[in-house]
């Protein structure tokens, strides 16, 4: 592992801020793997699933699992293809246009900003269920561990590779005790599985095409994450063979640790009805399968995945906003400041601390209007990235060096028709969240018109491949 995540040097150029090329495959996917954090989507996102899905929860979560196959195809060739701490923004930018990428970045920062506080505010229901004394309050147990993972933000890359390996390990034994435990106290057959049923507390029924659809905003959110690998495309060594490995292996290795504990909870349940949001209640269930010092060690290792998952998302959105500065989207004096690189851990500082300060505040927002937006967001974010995967081969991006998707363009063709018939099924059936996202959206289109575009030649200056 040392030799993994030995710090290798780099050639930036002169008076352009640079971060250090620390990372080896593993670390990568160590780091990427924490982000897309299996358990805490397991432990904090697939219970309000069950509420919608019923025990079509794990079905939902399947079908978005082979939806992200595509999307990580894309993101794979792109982030080869434009390896830059941007992510989607450098990408979409360099291929569909400088306003485009202004807009992709913003829904970006929007995932950005609400997903780690979303993560973060589960900590204190699971602290609770294995210390009662403490008090299950999320929103100031989120604020804490946003502030804590702000601060962890700011070191060294390699010391939290291996800070965030600890805690995956964890994380993963818990979702691995979750699925033993289901498995071997089966309630219900495998047909809920393949015809699944939904319960509303009152009535039970089949569940609905049109809420498997809504679901999967929701499924997406769950195993987003794997795309961190392109957001730490600057600090991987061999970007144009590492990045793409990285975002396969960790989407692979994320839904297994997703889904099979998924499978294993719905048949272990005592009925579709346990389901529910009101009767749902998982280290019940894993005390009723074992005892209460099993649900107490299994929520423990939850509320660790939960800091783990904090802290490496800080780091990801972090190098979006150091890149954001970088390629001179705001006034001077914010780019300097948001383009400052420590010289002691080579992390972006002030960065860091401008993600994670509005991220400890958004703790005490309502958790069910941040999963709504950022469903929608992330939606979103995948639906350009496919498009702009479809025109990644034309002109002079045909003969540069990088990973290659099979069976293009029909994955991102299929890609973007499945997503638009999400963002439909959202806009039918629950339009409120789509209508903030676009409101917001609406405002950094502003934002571009009446700043960006009349100074062209000196804002939104997009580098391709700052890494080289």
């Amino acid at each position: 592992m040392t030799e993994i995540l030995t710090r290798t040097a780099s050639a930036p150029a002169p008076g352009k801020p640079a971060l250090a090329r620390s990372l080896g495959l593993v670390g990568a996917v160590l780091l990427t793997l924490s982000c897309l954090t299996p358990a805490s989507s397991l432990f904090v996102i697939v219970p309000g699933l069950f509420a919608t899905q019923g025990t079509g929860t794990a079905l939902t979560l399947a079908i978005a699992g082979v939806l992200c196959v595509g999307v990580a195809f894309c993101y794979s060739e792109l982030g080869t293809l434009i390896p830059s701490a941007g992510g989607e923004y450098a990408m979409v930018g360099s291929l569909l246009g400088r306003v485009s990428g202004w807009l992709t970045f913003f829904l970006a920062g929007v995932a950005a900003f609400i997903i780690p506080p979303i993560i973060a505010i589960g900590t204190g229901e699971y602290l609770h269920a294995a210390i009662p004394a403490l008090p299950a309050s999320g929103a100031y147990s989120g604020a804490f561990v946003m502030a804590v993972s702000t601060i962890m933000g700011v070191f060294d890359l390699r010391a939290n590779a291996w800070i965030t390996g600890v805690f995956l390990v964890l994380e993963v034994i818990a979702a691995g005790v979750v699925a033993v435990l289901g498995f071997a106290h089966t309630h219900q057959g495998a047909g809920v599985l393949i015809h699944p049923v939904v319960s509303d507390g009152q009535h039970t029924g089949a569940l609905p095409f049109g809420t498997v659809m809504v679901g999967l905003a929701v499924a997406l959110f769950a195993l987003q994450g794997f795309a961190t690998a392109v957001y730490l495309s600057e600090e991987i060594q061999e970007p144009r063979r590492n990045v793409s490995r990285a975002v396969l292996w960790t989407l692979g290795l994320g839904a297994v640790v997703v889904i099979v504990p998924t499978v294993a909870i719905t048949v272990g349940a005592g009925s579709a009805d346990a389901l529910t949001g009101a009767n749902f209640d998982l280290i019940g269930m894993v005390k009723g399968w074992s005892d209460s010092a099993v649900g107490a060690f299994v929520a423990l290792c939850v509320a660790a995945a939960i800091v783990n998952a904090a802290i490496v998302m800080v780091i990801q959105n972090s190098r979006i906003l150091f890149a954001s500065a970088r390629d001179k989207a705001w006034p001077e004096p914010v780019n300097r400041a948001l383009g400052t690189v420590s010289g002691r851990f080579g992390a972006p500082w002030v960065a860091t601390l401008a993600v994670g300060a509005p991220g400890t505040a958004l703790c005490f927002a309502p958790v069910d209007t941040l999963n709504g937006i950022t469903g929608v967001a992330v939606t979103g974010l995948y639906l350009i990235v496919a498009v702009a995967a479809l025109v990644g081969r034309r002109g002079a991006h045909r003969a540069k060096s990088a990973w290659r998707m099979p069976w293009w363009p029909a994955v991102p063709i299929l890609v973007v028709g499945s997503l638009v018939g999400v963002l439909f099924e959202l806009w039918r059936t629950q339009p409120s969240d789509l209508y903030w996202t676009l409101g917001a959206t609406a405002a950094a289109a502003l934002y571009w018109v009446l700043y960006l575009r009349p100074r062209a030649a000196t804002r939104w200056l997009i580098d391709a491949d700052p890494g080289r």
